[in-house]
């Protein structure tokens, strides 16, 4: 083999090159330590740093708002249910009470007219009102076993009515407590947001910046979770906490791991406080209640609602479909494996993936249940 030896122009050349090179590193590290030093440039990043971490805060407060709101949209619906239920059975007890009151006429009248004297008599013409003749009645022994039982109608029917009345005077009270409620946890909300998007016109420009570097995150882990799905395969977990997953026998194994494909549907829709559907948006109970909804699992819009249904699930055993909860039950999501869960944020944001080790939400972390 014949080596050829290098020319004296490229000997040469070499060491330039290195020099050149060397020379753009440094001229690279100076820029950068100069923009590093820029007071301007750092009290920018500051402002932003600062402004978002109030507006983290005021997501979290109305996060709580709204999931407040949603539960008295529930307790609401409730009542509302619940005084057409009664209202029903107003009308009942009242036509009832209509039938016996006529029977109990019509056996005062056959009494009257068949001239009886005596005792009944003098109870029928000595009565001042229909609570008083029914006292009366009652008191009288020789009342027939037959108008013992319109006697016992009428009492029973009519004190039927008297609880339902009154059951839906209690309801209509309750019925405005809770629409004042939902009435305040609305302005609480809109205000917040105000306050949010006020603090957001301030650093616009950092905020696009950052949306757009989370649009590209987005993207990634959207096509990781999508291969995961199509995959199928098991979540990847340690040994030991797969170990302690196979020694539980108390969580019963995961049936709707299926959800995940379901909610990846979703991804991009924007978050909508109080929403539930795909058209009008999704808040975080009301995305993973309409999901849900598709496998048939009823679930009420409500996170602390939906906290208290299934089997509790451990960090390690959680499984593709089970729900994850943060922030004092004011937020929610849905495990899609990996370590990341799917969910609808907060306004402004919307459906997209994140993960249980990020910083706030391994931080406000409450548990996961299993459905």
């Amino acid at each position: 083999m014949t080596y050829r030896k290098h020319s004296p122009v490229r000997r040469q050349a070499f060491p330039l090159f290195l020099a050149a090179l060397a020379a753009v590193s440094v001229a690279s590290l100076m820029l950068a330590a100069g923009a590093a030093a820029d007071p301007t440039l750092q009290s920018k990043e500051a402002q932003a740093e600062a402004v978002l971490a109030q507006i983290r805060q005021l997501d979290s407060e109305t996060a709580q708002a709204v999931e407040a709101f949603n539960l008295a949209n529930i307790k609401l619906g409730e009542i509302q249910k619940e005084q057409a239920r009664n209202g029903v059975r107003l009308k009942v007890a009242r036509k009832s009470l209509g039938k016996a009151q006529l029977l109990l006429e019509q056996r005062l009248v056959a009494i009257y007219t068949s001239g009886t004297s005596g005792t009944a008599m003098d109870v029928i013409l000595g009565a001042t009102s229909i609570e008083d003749l029914l006292n009366r009645l009652e008191t009288v022994d020789r009342v027939s076993d037959q108008d013992a039982e319109v006697l016992r109608q009428v009492a029973s029917f009519r004190e039927t009515v008297k609880n339902r009345e009154a059951q839906l005077e209690k309801a209509h009270g309750a019925q405005e407590r809770v629409v004042a409620e939902r009435a305040a946890h609305r302005r609480f909300v809109e205000g917040k947001l105000r306050e949010r998007q006020a603090l957001l016109t301030t650093i616009k420009d950092e905020i696009r910046k950052i949306q757009e570097r989370e649009r590209a995150r987005q993207l990634a882990l959207a096509r990781q979770a999508r291969a995961r799905v199509t995959r199928s395969s098991p979540d990847p977990a340690p040994a030991a906490e797969a170990q302690a997953a196979l020694l539980s026998a108390d969580v019963p194994e995961a049936r709707y791991g299926g959800v995940v494909g379901i909610a990846m549907r979703y991804l991009g829709v924007p978050y909508r406080w109080g929403g539930s559907s795909p058209s009008s948006g999704f808040d975080c109970s009301g995305f993973t209640m309409y999901v849900y909804a598709q496998v048939g699992v009823s679930l009420p819009h409500n996170a602390a609602m939906q906290y208290g249904l299934g089997t509790p699930v451990s960090k390690s055993q959680l499984a593709p479909g089970d729900l994850v909860f943060f922030n004092g039950l004011g937020h929610m999501g849905m495990y899609i494996g990996g370590g990341q869960f799917i969910h609808a944020p907060h306004t402004g944001d919307v459906v997209k993936i994140s993960s249980l080790s990020d910083s706030w939400y391994a931080r406000t972390y409450i548990g996961a249940r299993r459905l």
